[in-house]
């Protein structure tokens, strides 16, 4: 079963959110980020959404440590 979680380590840049999506969505990191970057200018707010799923995703370590 697929879980959504942040990841940490190589792929992480700014908390994980875009590196744990793209890999539960199956697609490049690069395209979450630059999603992520063209979102920021749009009138939706994405640095907020930003900063929520970063509060509330677990990460992948804590999610192994659980089970």
């Amino acid at each position: 079963m697929k879980r959504l979680f942040r990841l940490k380590g190589e792929e992480k840049m700014l908390g994980g959110v875009a590196a744990g999506l793209a890999e539960y969505l199956d697609i490049d990191v690069t395209i979450v980020r630059v999603l992520f970057a063209i979102g920021f200018f749009s009138p939706f707010p994405v640095v907020i959404s930003y900063l929520i799923l970063w509060i509330v995703m677990p990460s992948k370590e804590r999610l192994q440590l659980a089970a």
